[in-house]
């Protein structure tokens, strides 16, 4: 056995390192607001720079599009917060798939837009996990699907395939912006939509409304959790949720009875569910493959001890 981090507690939360892809360049400041308790406008950035390229954002749409976005991640306190508290015990795990197969740090915002970093929620559509594939798309980037096994639960084994996907269709366009996009609406439409009004830049396509606001919300997410005390948010690092230690167990043969196993590991059923979303059924059919099962430690199951694991300073006060 062997340990590390990772992150999946009682939560319930389109498809799918480099340096950070996207920074931002504004006049404005980067004080905490002084609004005396009064709803304000959060702040629209003039320019942001994505993977290297300046876009303009004082044109009417593209500013109104990021207006629109920030002000909702702004004033949707509850959700919001509940994301940068998740993002603490998560993105220690995201981080450095994203690094190691060369896909920008930045695109871990797109697992937050997508899923909120809840490894256990399904859309309506049946796209699943925290990075939302769909079945068909999980299946072609490599994830295991049975019915004892969805590897689209499987937080790392999903980032991994999110990279696969991200790589591919960045090849296609050449530039990020358009790999996100296409997460959203798929590789076929954004192409479609390229070629049918003969534009080169994603940002002035016309499509549905919801991937017209994808990047712009994922550009969004990043401003406000570089700086959330900016738009009104106050952690402290307590409030953050803790990355829990797990030991990893590999097994090669199938399991017939989970119950039983997570009792021989001291474990309940329901924490051996909640830190391996991926296990679909009662039991483990493993087919002839080889999977990495998490046990977690229980001195960490416990908010006993204050939390002070903080993944980035910025989040939390003085």
């Amino acid at each position: 056995m062997s340990a590390k981090n990772f992150a999946i507690g009682c939560m319930a939360a389109g498809l799918i390192s480099l340096t950070a892809c996207f920074s931002v360049q504004s006049q404005n400041t980067e004080q905490p607001r002084q609004d005396g308790g009064m709803t304000v406008s959060p702040d629209v950035p003039e320019k942001v720079t994505f993977c290297g390229e300046q876009i303009d954002l004082t044109r009417y749409n593209m500013y109104e599009a990021m207006d629109r976005e920030l002000s909702s991640l702004t004033y949707f306190h509850s959700t919001t917060m509940l994301m940068i508290k998740r993002a603490n015990r998560f993105f220690p795990i995201i981080v450095p798939i994203l690094k190691a197969n060369g896909v920008p740090e930045d695109f871990k915002y797109l697992a937050v837009v997508e899923s909120h970093l809840d490894p256990r929620v399904a859309s309506p559509a049946r796209a699943a996990g925290m990075w939302q594939f769909l079945e068909s798309a999980g299946r072609e980037y490599g994830l295991t699907i049975t019915p004892s096994v969805d590897e689209r639960y499987n937080v790392a084994r999903a980032t991994e395939a999110a990279c696969r996907y991200l790589k591919d269709a960045y090849a296609r366009y050449g530039d990020w912006a358009s790999a996100a996009a296409s997460y959203n609406a798929g590789m076929g439409r954004i192409s479609g939509a390229f070629a049918s009004q003969r534009e080169t830049s994603v940002l002035n396509l016309w499509l549905v409304e919801e991937t017209s606001r994808y990047v712009y919300r994922i550009l969004a997410t990043k401003l406000i959790f570089e700086n959330p005390q900016k738009y009104g948010f106050a952690l402290r690092p307590r409030d953050l949720y803790t990355p829990i230690e797990c030991d990893e167990v590999t097994v090669s043969s199938g399991i017939p009875d989970l119950v039983a196993f997570a009792k021989s590991h001291d474990i309940s059923y329901a924490d051996l569910k909640r830190f391996n979303p991926w296990l679909r059924d009662s039991k483990l059919i493993t087919g002839g493959r080889s999977y990495t099962i998490l046990i977690p430690r229980k001195k960490d199951m416990y908010y006993t001890d204050t939390n002070r694991t903080v993944y980035d300073r910025r989040w939390v006060v003085k």
